[in-house]
This record gives C-alpha cells, sequence and structure tokens, in this order.
C-alpha cells in the first residue's frame, strides 16, 4: 500500500513522471498521482496561475482530493478523451475520482468548470478536499468573499466558487475551501469548481457539472472517433494525439509548446523557460501528424492562424507567438518563488522572441506545402507573403543565426542552412503547380548550392558525420530532421546515425549535442526522431525496435516530457510537451509508411 503523498519530497514536490493533464481548449490541469491539481492557470494556458504548487508547493496553491487513510492507486484516461480516472483502493474500501475540464455542447464554455466525481465502488472511504488557491506566483492574495449565493473565492481579478453534491462536512476559511464525503457502493459526490476573469459568475449546478463530465467525455469520443491509424503504437499514437489536441489554444488555434513554464532542463545550469507560446516549427511538426491522420478543423485553423500572424509580422518572421496572436511574446519576468524542488528561476517570457532562426523558413514551407498537397488551395495574400519568406530565404542563408537550439552563440549550423535548402526546394514545387509567384530559377539555384555548400563544409569525414557547424568537430542531433526533410538519406546520413548512437546516446535517449549531457537530460524528441531516420535510411528493423523500447518510457497514463533522464526515466523539463508527442506520432506514420512500401516493392518489380 502507498501514502496519500508518496511520491512526494519532504518540501511537497510529486515527481513531474506522476502528473496527468486535462484540458478544455483554453487551459489545462496537472494532476499528481496522489489526487492533487498542482498546475491550473486561469482564465488561459498562459495566465499567471491561481494553483502552483507544481512551482512553489508551500504557497502555489492547490486542490486536493484523496482518501484520507492510506491507498494504492490506479489511473488511465476514459478511453478515447482526455478525462481522467483514479481509482484508489483503501482497507475500507474503494473508490474512482473522475477528473474532467468540462467543455459545452458547442466546444469550450465561456467559464472554466473543473468537475470531480466521485464514484463509491466498494466498501465506506471518507475523502478529504480542499481547494486553496495560492498567491499567483506571488503577486496577490486570495481571500473568501460572501455573496448573495454563498462564499466564493478572489484573486487577481479571478471570481471561483466551490460547488458540492453530496458532502458530509464543509469548512471554509479566509483562504480555502475544505469539503469531506464518505462514500459507499453505488454513492455519487462532486467537487467543483467554476471560474471567471474580469467578467460575473455563472454558477452551475452540482448537478449541471456532473452531466457536463458524461458531455465533455462524448465530446472527446466523438474527435476520437474521427481519428483514423490503423498502424503500429496505436494506443501511444491516439494517447499523444489526444495530448496534442489539449495544446491547441482554442480560441485562436495556435499549439501550444508545453503546458508549463520553468520546470527545469538542468539540475545545474539556468535552463529554466516559459513553453506556453507557440512556436511555426511545432505548428508544422503537428499538421504533418494531424493531416495523416485525418484531422481537419485543427488543421485548418493552425495554418490559417499562422499565416496571419506571419502577414503581420511584416519583412521578417518570428520564431514563437503568444497563444492569442499579438504580436510580441512577453517581457521576460522572474517571479520570487522556489520553482519546482527548489530548482529556480520561475520564469513568464521566452529568450528566444527575436532570435534569427533560418530554420523558421523551413517549417513555414513545409507546412504549407503538406497543406496543399492535401488539396488545399492558397490565397493571393499567402501567396506573395511566401514569395517574400523564400527570397530571404535566398537572402540570409549565408547568415549567422542562432540555430533550431535557440543558442546565444551565432555560427553556421548545418541545420539551419538545411532549413534554407528545404524552404526553396518547396518554394520551387510550389510555384511550378501555380500556387504562389516568384523567381523559380533563382529559388532553384540558390537551393542547389546549399546542398553544395552543405555537403563540402559541413561533412566531417574523421567525424564520420555531418557537423554541428563547420569546423566544430562535433555533432548535434537535429541534423535527424534532414533525413525527414529527404536532404539526405544515404550513406553519409547512415554514418551520422551511427556516430550519434556512439556519441549522444544514453540507452535508446539521444542528447541534443555533444557536450549536453554535461549540463541537462537527454531530449525526448531526438530519440523519436532517431526511429524516423533509421527507418528512411533504409534500417526498419532497428527503427522498429528503438521505437518499442522509446514507448515504455511513457508514464503510466501516456504522456511525456521535454527530457528523461536515461538512467532513473525522471521527466524533466516543461510538460506535456508537443514536440516529443508530434516526434513520437511522427515516428510511428514513418516506419508504418516503411514497412508498406517495402511490403509493396516486389509487387511493383513483379509488375514490370
Amino acid at each position: 500500500m502507498s501514502g496519500p503523498l508518496d511520491g512526494r519530497d519532504d518540501a511537497g514536490y510529486a515527481d513531474l513522471r506522476d502528473y496527468a493533464s486535462i484540458g478544455d481548449g483554453r487551459t489545462i490541469a496537472l494532476i499528481a498521482r496522489d489526487g492533487c491539481v498542482d498546475w491550473l492557470p486561469l482564465p488561459n494556458l498562459d495566465s499567471v496561475p491561481p494553483f502552483a504548487a507544481l512551482l512553489d508547493a508551500a504557497n502555489g496553491g492547490r486542490i486536493a482530493l484523496a482518501p484520507v487513510d492510506e491507498a494504492s492507486v490506479e489511473r488511465r484516461y476514459v478511453p478515447g478523451t482526455n478525462v481522467l480516472e483514479t481509482t484508489y483502493t483503501t482497507e475500507s474500501g474503494r473508490v474512482r475520482v473522475t477528473d474532467s475540464l468540462n467543455t459545452g455542447l458547442a466546444g469550450r464554455l465561456p467559464w472554466c468548470e473543473l468537475g470531480r466525481r466521485i464514484d463509491g465502488l466498494e466498501g465506506d472511504v471518507l475523502l478529504r478536499a480542499r481547494v486553496e488557491p495560492g498567491t499567483c506566483l506571488n503577486t496577490a492574495s486570495p481571500w473568501v468573499y460572501d455573496s448573495v449565493h454563498g462564499k466564493v473565492l478572489r484573486l487577481d481579478g479571478l471570481t471561483m466558487a466551490v460547488r458540492t453534491l453530496h458532502e458530509e462536512s464543509v469548512e471554509v476559511t479566509t483562504r480555502s475551501i475544505a469539503v469531506d464525503y464518505r462514500t459507499s457502493p453505488g454513492s455519487r459526490h462532486l467537487l467543483g469548481l467554476t471560474s471567471t476573469a474580469s467578467e460575473p459568475l455563472y454558477l452551475p449546478t452540482p448537478e449541471a457539472i456532473d452531466e457536463g463530465i458524461d458531455r465533455t467525455v462524448a465530446n472527446w469520443r466523438a474527435w476520437s472517433d474521427a481519428f483514423g491509424w490503423d498502424g503500429p503504437w496505436p494506443q501511444e499514437v491516439q494517447r499523444s494525439a489526444l495530448l496534442l489536441k489539449q495544446l491547441i489554444f482554442a480560441p485562436t488555434g495556435a499549439l501550444a509548446a508545453a503546458a508549463t513554464t520553468s520546470l527545469p532542463e538542468s539540475l545545474t545550469k539556468d535552463k529554466n523557460w516559459d513553453y506556453r507560446y507557440s512556436w511555426v516549427r511545432d505548428t508544422a511538426f503537428s499538421l504533418t501528424a494531424l493531416f495523416r491522420f485525418g484531422v481537419r478543423e485543427e488543421t485548418h485553423g493552425a495554418i490559417s492562424w499562422m499565416l496571419r500572424i506571419l502577414r503581420e509580422q511584416g519583412s521578417q518572421p518570428q520564431v514563437l507567438q503568444r497563444l492569442d496572436g499579438t504580436q510580441r511574446p512577453d517581457e521576460l519576468h522572474t517571479y520570487d518563488v522556489p520553482g519546482w524542488r527548489g530548482v529556480g528561476p520561475v520564469r513568464s517570457g521566452n529568450q528566444a522572441d527575436g532570435q534569427l532562426q533560418l530554420g523558421i523558413y523551413g517549417d513555414i514551407f513545409n507546412i504549407v506545402q503538406l497543406y496543399v498537397d492535401h488539396g488545399n488551395v492558397l490565397d493571393e495574400a499567402t501567396g506573395r507573403l511566401l514569395t517574400t519568406v523564400a527570397d530571404l530565404a535566398c537572402d540570409q542563408w549565408r547568415s549567422r543565426d542562432s540555430g533550431m537550439w535557440e543558442l546565444p552563440e551565432e555560427q553556421h549550423y548545418t541545420t539551419s542552412k538545411l532549413g534554407c535548402w528545404q524552404a526553396l526546394k518547396h518554394a520551387v514545387h510550389l510555384a511550378e503547380i501555380g500556387q504562389i509567384p516568384g523567381s523559380v530559377d533563382r529559388w532553384r539555384h540558390e537551393a542547389n548550392a546549399i546542398a553544395e555548400w552543405v555537403s563540402e563544409h559541413c561533412w566531417n569525414e574523421e567525424l564520420g558525420a555531418y557537423e554541428w557547424y563547420p569546423g566544430s568537430g562535433v555533432l548535434d542531433a537535429s541534423i535527424l530532421l534532414h533525413a525527414i526533410s529527404g536532404f539526405d538519406r544515404g550513406e553519409r546520413m547512415s554514418r551520422t546515425l551511427d556516430a550519434l548512437g556512439a556519441q549522444l546516446s544514453d540507452g535508446p535517449y539521444l542528447y541534443r549535442y555533444s557536450g549536453a549531457d554535461q549540463e541537462e537530460l537527454t531530449f525526448t524528441a531526438c530519440s523519436f526522431w532517431r526511429v524516423s531516420a533509421l527507418a528512411l535510411v533504409g534500417r526498419l528493423e532497428e527503427a522498429r525496435n528503438l521505437m518499442d523500447e522509446l514507448v515504455r518510457g511513457l508514464n503510466d497514463v501516456g504522456l511525456l516530457s521535454e527530457m528523461i533522464d536515461a538512467r532513473t526515466g525522471a521527466f524533466g523539463g516543461n510538460l506535456p510537451q508537443a514536440l516529443s508527442h508530434l516526434a513520437l506520432m511522427n515516428a510511428a506514420i514513418t516506419v508504418h509508411s516503411e514497412e508498406q512500401h517495402r511490403a509493396q516493392a516486389p509487387l511493383a518489380d513483379g509488375d514490370g
């Protein structure tokens, strides 16, 4: 048997691997195995969170719900949904808690509604709940107020109300509300929280919140039923798609890179960043997957949002955007709170804002070509925008930049050059099929010049690999993306894979670049890119075996973080991480496609 707080350290922080996430298209809650909601930004995912024990166990705030006595824990998502079921077994009985951020009849609700349903299964179980808002990262103080319809909690422009069904007792303090429930076989109880920001608060009945959980299950299942995948690793692929759907900010269609900020990439270096922004790179990878699975609304919404933002930015596309689409990300701000397990700083904002990253040009064109190749048509304004971007790639590919890893040291990074090559190859294709205007001969010439430059200056025969940048003599795992882009799927790329395996791997996992093992954990997405690259260079058996090993690294409900400790399996960095799940999905697609191609090849030869 495990106690309710097992898995937390003495300061009250849970292992990052212990979290499951639920979402409603506007925000995401993280729930630990012990039943505590330790992270819930309100009203939006990128808002300062009133419940942030994830980053400040003492004062951050949480919504706790668990048996009073020691309990063992089993949990899963309701199949085909982002609704979480946790079953607790105590000496006196068994109880199931179903957690949902409820949605409405036509999508997200205009308020936030958290429903925590309690079903008695066996025996008699006493549960205790506590709704205790925090200090919004030490920027505000919560307080309980009287209203005409009962107590409400107010904090930094938020108004929140606790709704209960068949409770045994309620205790109200100046800053929190505690509720006890006692279950019996077949009993139904509920803890609900409804919230608005700078507007009146709608108060649904507890029964309506409970009904909302069933409606939300039906909504998620309707989405999942339209999701088509008949390939390998079906459970992991579908769960990754559902987690990706959580990270799509419904008001605009933007894809958040992750649900959190400031979870450490390193325990020794200052590598805590806010990932509640939308990167062009992640949008490109997401559309690759979502098109394959037959998802229509999200793909159109994401590309339309991204292209609108790029048009507003003018001549120089930015690598990341706020979820609401405003031009500039927030100023970098540091909060006076300890951070997860004392590893600070805790920040909002991201240092990548304003960097030159040449790879963005390839990402933009990859998105657009996918969109067109799936039977869609570009408008004239988008065509003119893409002409400008292609011309920028021609002009800027010789420049130093910050590279994919957003480093402060600008270099002639190999994969940055190849991002421009990818953009120009796609631009030529789009021009030839009449989708964009422009200088096709110039684009083709510069694409060939980039390919020649990379082949001459970025291949290191002694290393047996493409090197990070000319003369570096070291490796960068992002070169794997250019097996995927089609730049090289031959001997050089295969040798590069061997070099990466020898120098950057720790078990099945890869570090981002040479030297990263001295200051951070392995980067989850790189490991799945390696699967795709192995398949594309014809090493399918290795690819499948590696994929089998990697999917065993998901947590008990199928989540992936930005980074993984290869020795212990512990999660690091922000989570759930879109790029990690996108890399998993695209690896599954690639392996399946290559296996199908290989199976059909003998038939094609025989037909000749």
